[in-house]
């Protein structure tokens, strides 16, 4: 706002000047002509034009250019931003911004009082390397603890197996003595099929309950092993995007300038070494 302030303060003297310039060097006479006033007024037409002209140019191509710089900055960090045309005739907002240019314009004139240091914000193109690393911490993090929730899930749907396992043979020998019971007709036949029914029941109940929990721990099994892939997939592209922040930075392009040159002075010294060599 200062800045712009300052502009448009230049600008405005500057036309303030021609109005004074054309009072100076021809209003020199108590009366003038029709086409004497009319050549005065075009000619400060103009220059008055001009400048105008001038001054709305430098204006819309400083936005540009600051704009370029925030375009730059959010491309490079794959921000999206969205622009509201309309808000840039909102008369509610540029009445707001007119009353805090005129605010800070006579806070600015009064005496200037001590003031506490102000932090800046760090721009966006420095600590690049700070933020991928913190980046791949996090993304590492949030693997190991996908690892732990996939080796518990794994866990879980063994043991369900197990158990389902265990059942099966349980019902199988049920089975069993139930026909050889059949044989022997001291025994109860009665008793021993209600027994057999009831442990029947009871199984099914609990093969139903075990396959639901194993398709459940499948499912959730597939959706951890796809987050995984995908946290995978995210630390490996934070990992090249810092390796590429690496190569692009000064101490990287030094060092390997730095390797060409000695490799170069190798090849030398063997030509050179090459020279003396007696031939066999």
């Amino acid at each position: 706002m200062r800045f712009a302030r300052s502009k448009r303060g230049l600008r405005l003297k500057t036309v303030d000047s021609c109005f004074q310039d054309l009072k100076d060097s021809r209003l020199v006479e108590e009366t003038f002509t029709i086409d004497e006033v009319s050549d005065m007024l075009d000619g400060l037409q103009t220059v008055v034009h001009s400048e105008v002209e001038s001054e709305l140019i430098n204006t819309a191509y400083t936005n540009v250019l600051l704009l370029r710089q925030i375009f730059s900055q959010a491309e490079k960090w794959y921000l999206k931003l969205q622009t509201d045309i309309s808000e840039l005739e909102n008369r509610n907002l540029l009445e707001q911004l007119a009353e805090f240019e005129r605010a800070e314009f006579v806070s600015s004139n009064k005496k200037p009082n001590p003031e506490p240091v102000k932090h800046k914000l760090t721009p966006l193109h420095e600590g690049a390397s700070d933020l991928l690393q913190k980046e791949i911490a996090r993304l590492q993090e949030e693997n190991e603890k996908l690892k732990t929730r996939l080796k518990t899930i794994e866990v879980q749907a063994t043991t369900a197996l197990n158990e389902k396992s265990k059942l099966e043979k349980a019902l199988r020998e049920l089975q069993i003595v139930k026909e050889d019971k059949e044989f022997d007709p001291t025994q109860d036949i009665n008793e021993l099929e209600n027994t057999v029914a009831a442990l029947k029941c009871q199984f099914e109940k609990t093969l139903n309950d075990s396959t639901a929990n194993q398709k459940s721990l499948e499912e959730n099994l597939v959706t951890t092993k796809h987050e995984l892939l995908k946290i995978q997939d995210q630390l490996s592209m934070a990992e090249k995007e810092l390796e590429k922040k690496f190569q692009q930075t000064a101490a990287y392009r030094n060092m390997k300038e730095i390797l060409t040159k000695k490799n170069e002075q190798i090849k030398e010294l063997r030509k050179k070494l090459s020279k003396y060599e007696p031939d066999d």
